[in-house]
Formats: C-alpha cells, sequence, structure tokens
C-alpha cells in the first residue's frame, strides 16, 4: 500500500490515534522513572539527562521497529523448564509458563532491575538528614545513591527503556502491520512525553510525598513485569486503576495539607 492510500484510509488514522494512546499509557512508566532518576543529578544536568534518555528510548523503539522480523522470534521459547514448576490439581497443567522465550527472560531481567531500583531509593529516602540536607548514615549504599553521576544515570536509563521499548513495540506489532504508522505513533508518543518530562520532574521534585508514591509505583511495576515473565499477564488496566487512585488519593492528601497550612498562617 502506497502512502497516499494509507493516509487516505480512514483505519489507519483511527488505528494511529490507537497507538499512541496506547503507546502513551504505556510511556508512563518509563517517564516515571526517567524523572526520579534525572531529578537525582545536579539541576544544570537534569533536563539534558531526561532529554537524552528519551531520545535514546525514541532511538530503541525505531530501530526495534526496523529490526520487526527478529523481535518477534523473541516471543518463541528458547528453553523449557518442563515439570518444574508447581502443577494445577484441576487440570494438571502447570501454573505459570514454564517455556521461557527472549522476551520473557528480558522482562525478568527488567522487573528485578526495577525492583532493585526502587527500594534502593525507598532506602535511601528514609534515610535520616541533617539541617543541611546531609545524609546522616554514610553507608556505602547510601553514599552512592547519593552521589549519582550523569553517566551512572543515564546507563540505567538506557537498561529500562530497552525493557519497556521492547513491550512497547510487541504491544504495538499485536494491533497494526504497518511499520510507517506504528513509527509515526512512536515518534509522536516520544514527542509527547518530552514535552511532559519537565513538568513531571518539577512536580515529583517540589511534592516530596509523591516520590515515595511514585517508587511504590516501580515496586509494582517491577513485580508485574517478573510476573509477566512468568507467563501470568495481570491486565494493565488493574495497573493503571490502582495507580490512578493512588494518586488521586495523594492529590487530596496534598490539598489538605495545604489548607492546613493556609489556616495554621492565618491564625
Amino acid at each position: 500500500m502506497d502512502i497516499v492510500a494509507l493516509l487516505s484510509d480512514p483505519a489507519t488514522w483511527l488505528a494511529l490515534l490507537t497507538l499512541i494512546a496506547l503507546e502513551v499509557v504505556l510511556g508512563v512508566d518509563n517517564l516515571i522513572f526517567i524523572a526520579i532518576l534525572s531529578n537525582k543529578l545536579p539541576a544544570h544536568q537534569q533536563q539534558r539527562a531526561r532529554r537524552i534518555g528519551l531520545a535514546l528510548a525514541l532511538v530503541m523503539r525505531i530501530g526495534l521497529l526496523l529490526l520487526i522480523g527478529w523481535l518477534v522470534t523473541l516471543t518463541q521459547p528458547l528453553f523449557d523448564l518442563g515439570l518444574i514448576g508447581a502443577v494445577n490439581e484441576t487440570t494438571g497443567e502447570p501454573t505459570f509458563e514454564t517455556a521461557f522465550s527472549g522476551r520473557d527472560l528480558i522482562l525478568l531481567a527488567g522487573g528485578l532491575f526495577l525492583l532493585w531500583k526502587a527500594t534502593k531509593e525507598i532506602h535511601h529516602s528514609m534515610e535520616p538528614a541533617d539541617p543541611s540536607g546531609e545524609l546522616l548514615d554514610k553507608t556505602p549504599g547510601v553514599a552512592a545513591a547519593a552521589t549519582a553521576t550523569f553517566g551512572a544515570v543515564i546507563a540505567q536509563i538506557i537498561a529500562i527503556d530497552l525493557v519497556f521499548s521492547i513491550d512497547s513495540i510487541l504491544t504495538a506489532v499485536g494491533m497494526t502491520d504497518d511499520v510507517p504508522i506504528m513509527v509515526a505513533a512512536v515518534v509522536i508518543t516520544v514527542g509527547i512525553m518530552m514535552v511532559a518530562a519537565d513538568p513531571l520532574a518539577r512536580f515529583i521534585e517540589k511534592n516530596p510525598t509523591l516520590v515515595m508514591l511514585a517508587l511504590a509505583f516501580l515496586v509494582m511495576i517491577g513485580a508485574v513485569l517478573i510476573a509477566d515473565g512468568f507467563g501470568v499477564h495481570v491486565p494493565k488496566g488493574y495497573v493503571y486503576g490502582a495507580m490512578g487512585f493512588s494518586l488521586g488519593v495523594e492529590l487530596l492528601n496534598m490539598v489538605q495539607r495545604k489548607r492546613r497550612a493556609r489556616i495554621a498562617a492565618q491564625a
């Protein structure tokens, strides 16, 4: 199908809009992770780190689309653990998939990385600090977390970009066969993420309680990725519904705290 015929087909625009909406939703996880990591850098490096991180996400997604034939092979089983998995007593079938593909292994690695990183950041954020802002606990792990370098942050962003990019592109492949539509959806989505990245990072930085909530989201997303790697597919609607509900409750708490502070100041 040539470009003119493709653009004149209403189904093309419907598929494009659907893909953009889906990619934006799937990109929220990636954006939160980039925002939290970039906020650990000096102020003059934060925006640059976010731009590089999202640019790399765009390059990875387009590169994977151009290698679509290879990408699909990632869903083919590489090995099977056979009877090692627990068996359902009623059906006699394994309670989770015992055959693992390349995609499964990538999701497992990405989920474990998210669990490790989010747990480490939660531990770091709960450490006491003196009035100057320096951590009182000088353990090696905390010291490393407090002095994140630009290169280390970019390396972590690249690692998680790869996981989210593969999951995102495989989802897009399931919705349309037209690579130009998928490329357009990816470019537009990353453009939207670039516009939203700085406001989101500033909002998280100005509201410290949201940092803990965002880290809790990453723990949940890491667990979902691990479950997906084992063949236990958790509907995305449940995940984002839980995130939306938690965010709504926290926003109400923020409004309540601001009102109480205003009333106390007027008293």
